[in-house]
């Protein structure tokens, strides 16, 4: 029996049909920090365990249009230096540059989890004057993959140097969110990409978008369209300003001797229901679970470069230690904790 009316029917069809007809530009994503919906994550959060212990900077130029610009006597960014982009937020930045690249590592492993895995903190200073970056991930420092950014903001005319972006217009970018305010990213929104462990990611990359809608120097985001930000800004502070790189998901390195004899990962750690275990070094090891009265719960041998996965989800909640014997001997015992 068909209860519902033709012409209702009709009604939510021509609304569907409105809602697809709709410009770009009037798509809403969260708002700046502070307001009801916002995804804005202060520095003082609980939820982050860790930061980027180290920060590599390649600087970009002030006017990457014209590099014989200079300021100071430098045509390159030159504000701040490489370790401000690590630790915690403090607004002590490095500045990037026109499509300057900040590459960061951290003491473990960033691991997808539920919601957001990681938050990216600029210095901007206020709701409005953003300045973007395209943020990429890696497990293994030499194959990235970028996050799906989107900007709506219209392709132009240019935003000038002190011009302001709308940050419901903005998403997966680095630098939607004013100073102290991560933006987060969640693993899960490239869960289809290869050549990468979404539960082992040991590098973050942030390039500065660049922002120029000149034909030839512009930058496009993961639908098409222009990325306009502002620009240019020929001074030592331009482009993209890091401050810091906060990790939700992590999972602590377990075992990285100076020689390199032994090598392993534990990941997640915390763990919630399958726990990897993968060496790239060894040839096998056998892994071996007690947990905190000491009694074994699981043991096994396996090849180490590929990972062993042990689904802990039936296990009790509390603290587990992990035993690995390689074929160099026994190795100090890893402290697993089950959520």
């Amino acid at each position: 029996m068909n209860l519902v009316p033709e012409s209702i029917k009709r009604l939510l069809f021509l609304s569907l049909l409105l809602v697809s007809l709709l410009p770009p530009g009037w798509t809403q994503f969260p708002p700046p920090a502070g307001q009801p919906g916002t995804t804005a994550i202060y520095k003082d959060s609980s939820v982050f365990k860790t930061w980027a212990s180290q920060c590599s900077v390649n600087r970009g130029f002030i006017n990457f249009v014209d590099t014989t610009v200079t300021f100071q006597g430098s045509n390159k960014a030159s504000y701040g230096m490489d370790a401000d982009g690590t630790s915690l937020p403090d607004n002590f930045v490095v500045s990037l540059g026109d499509r300057g690249v900040a590459t960061l590592q951290f003491p473990g492993y960033i691991y997808n989890g539920p919601g957001p895995d990681f938050a990216v903190f600029e210095n901007g200073f206020g709701d409005d004057f953003l300045e973007l970056g395209y943020v990429e991930v890696s497990s293994d420092g030499q194959h990235f993959i970028r996050f799906p950014g989107v900007s709506l903001t219209p392709e132009s005319p240019q935003i000038p140097t002190f011009g302001t972006l709308d940050a419901t217009k903005i998403h997966n970018f680095a630098g939607k969110y004013r100073v102290f305010y991560g933006t987060p990213f969640d693993l899960s929104d490239i869960s289809d990409s290869s050549g990468i462990s979404l539960n082992a990611i040991t590098h973050v990359r942030i390039t500065d978008v660049g922002g120029s809608i000149l034909p030839g120097y512009q930058s496009f985001d993961s639908q098409g369209h222009v990325v306009n930000d502002p620009w240019p800004t020929p001074f030592n502070t331009c482009g993209f300003d890091l401050d810091a790189v906060g990790v939700i998901h992590f999972a602590a390195l377990a075992l990285d001797d100076p020689g390199n004899s032994f090598f392993l990962r534990v990941y997640p750690n915390p763990v919630q229901t399958i726990l990897h275990i993968q060496s790239p070094v060894v040839s096998s090891i056998e892994i071996i679970l007690y947990n905190s009265i000491g009694l074994k719960v699981f043991s096994n041998r396996s090849v180490a470069q590929a990972p062993v996965d042990f689904d802990m989800t039936s296990l009790p909640a509390g603290i587990y230690y992990l035993k690995c014997i390689s074929n160099s001997g026994l190795v100090p015992a890893v402290k697993v904790i089950k959520l």
